[in-house]
């Protein structure tokens, strides 16, 4: 049998139609592997829960190719467990309020994915309500899944059981499961640093899109401007594949209705996309070499940056490095990020952005609504059920509190505080007029470049798309030595742009090789 477990999708997708795999091993040696290094050995914890239907599911594929009309034939791809599925597995969020709870229906990626033939293997781990719960949570901990740990450095826990080496947050667990080579490719959701965050911590690309490019529908929700879905995956290709088959208008979701896409975001792959290319890197006007600012932010940094541009340049591509004229990213100078982000009790000691006011909003009115309309065979109807379940239970479900549920749970629910409509035009001031779209057009930029998630916050704000490659490896934290983990780049870009960015991604993946397993996870 192949040794599917480090290769692309791409690659698994060639096997299965060329026969060498049938959809059933694949089942079996992912079922495996989660076997030895999820659920024991190391004990990642990034499965939350396996489809009981899986294998039979597969055995269907028997004999049956990834073709046109169904591309991921028989691929067995993992989902975030804030993603409904319409079938046994629940729909959780990492809640114990949620524990049993069931979707009434597939969400419209869970559903465009089984259209498109893949098997949903299972649900993965999250930060609970996908980091909406409490300030303090660390990144990958639920109290209904526990502890996500990062793969590069599973044994390093603190005094607390909190890894050292974040696996990053709040898709954790769809991030280290691709790592670890428990799935062909994962599912998992973004409102500001959620796809890349875990992305570039375990050395994965992925795709957080224009906000209206994959529907939110069946998705729990935290804000309707930023929230979106996307692909985690092992290659630049293997998220182009995905992005082929989630990006497609649907009726429950209006944002889809304005989205532009091409015919086939594979197309146009190629090294020499960087060619000519204008990238910007934003730098400290005062000491123009300080690139992105990360000296101040991680010097540990600086030689990932460094090597990465230098690919960059040898590529052909044109680096202009300026000050971004908004605070709208982590470090960044100008407007204050007090005006950003009002809401007094987001100052989160692990996030300098803290929580937006916009989500403390947005987050009551959309998840009521997701409850009633989406999720069945629970007492659990409101927020405020949530609230009253885990004071109820506050040993077991409030074990770093619920700070964030509480503030959200305090406003009308209905967006009409003036506050929250101040605070999102404001959003959209900072990070799109005067911040992505201000910086792109002065500078006739193709993209912009941001060592790790550093650039999540502008982009998310905007409802602007960024892709995260693999950029290289750092190690330590603070004063502790670790193992070398991974560190991501991230092309950041203008609405709709995913396939510029997608190329020039695939360019920089080409030349630098920088994805590299996890040690000790062999194959089996």
């Amino acid at each position: 049998m192949m040794k599917f477990e480090h290769v692309s999708m791409a690659v698994i997708i060639d096997a299965l139609a060329g026969g060498r795999v049938s959809a059933a091993a694949l089942i079996e040696g992912y079922l495996a592997r989660i076997k030895a290094y999820d659920r024991a050995g190391p004990m990642l914890n990034a499965v939350r829960a396996l489809n009981p239907d899986a294998l039979t599911i597969s055995g269907g594929f028997a004999g049956v190719k990834p073709s046109v009309g169904r591309p991921l034939a028989g691929v067995p791809i993992l989902v975030k467990d804030n993603i409904a599925t319409g079938d046994k597995q629940p729909t959780t969020a990492g809640s114990l309020a949620l524990a049993a709870a069931r979707a009434k229906h597939d969400a419209t990626v869970v559903k465009l994915l089984r259209n498109a033939g893949a098997v949903i293997l299972g649900k993965t781990n999250l930060t609970e309500f996908a980091n909406m719960l409490a300030i303090d949570m660390p990144a990958g901990y639920s109290s209904l899944g526990g502890q996500v740990k990062n793969p590069y450095a599973p044994a390093l826990m603190d005094d607390r059981g909190i890894p050292v080496v974040s696996p990053g947050g709040s898709s954790s667990g769809s991030a280290v499961a691709v790592a670890a080579g428990l799935c062909a490719a994962s599912i998992g959701t973004e409102t500001s640093g959620s796809l890349l965050y875990p992305a570039s911590q375990n050395g994965l690309v992925t795709v957080k899109p224009t906000v209206g490019l994959i529907s939110r529908a069946g998705i729990l929700p935290i804000s309707h401007s930023q929230d979106t879905a996307g692909p985690m995956t092992r290659s630049v290709r293997d998220a182009a594949i995905l992005l082929n088959v989630l990006a497609a208008e649907d009726p429950l979701d209006p944002a889809t209705q304005r989205q532009r896409r091409p015919a086939d975001y594979t197309a146009d792959l190629g090294i020499d996309a960087m060619k000519g290319a204008r990238i910007g890197v934003p730098s400290d006007p005062a000491d123009p070499l300080n690139d992105c600012y990360y000296g101040k932010l991680a010097p540990k940094w600086a030689k990932v940056m460094t090597e990465a541009i230098q690919v960059l340049e040898d590529l052909g591509a044109l680096i202009v490095r300026a000050s971004m004229p908004t605070a709208g990213w982590i470090g960044g100078p100008g407007i204050n990020m007090a005006v950003l982000n009002r809401n007094p009790l987001s100052r989160n000691k692990g996030n300098p952005t803290g929580q937006p006011i916009v989500f403390i909003y947005e987050l009551k009115r959309g998840l009521d609504l997701y409850l009633e309309e989406w999720i069945t065979q629970t007492a659990v109807k409101t927020m405020a059920d949530i609230v009253a379940f885990n004071a109820a239970n506050a040993e077991t479900a409030m074990r770093f509190g619920q700070d964030l549920f509480l503030a959200a749970n305090a406003t009308r629910g209905d967006l009409s505080e003036r506050e929250y409509k101040s605070a999102r035009a404001m959003d959209l001031l900072a990070a799109r007029t005067r911040g992505m779209d201000a910086y792109m057009n002065q500078h006739k930029l193709d993209a912009v470049l941001f060592p790790g998630s550093t650039g999540c916050v502008i982009a998310a704000k905007a409802g602007y798309p960024s892709v995260m490659v693999p950029g290289g490896f750092i190690s330590g934290i603070g004063d502790q030595d670790t193992p070398d983990y991974p560190l991501g780049v991230t092309f950041a870009g203008r609405a709709w742009s995913e396939h510029k960015l997608l190329r020039l991604a695939y360019a920089f993946e080409q030349a630098a090789h920088m994805r590299r397993p996890p040690p000790g996870l062999p194959t089996l």
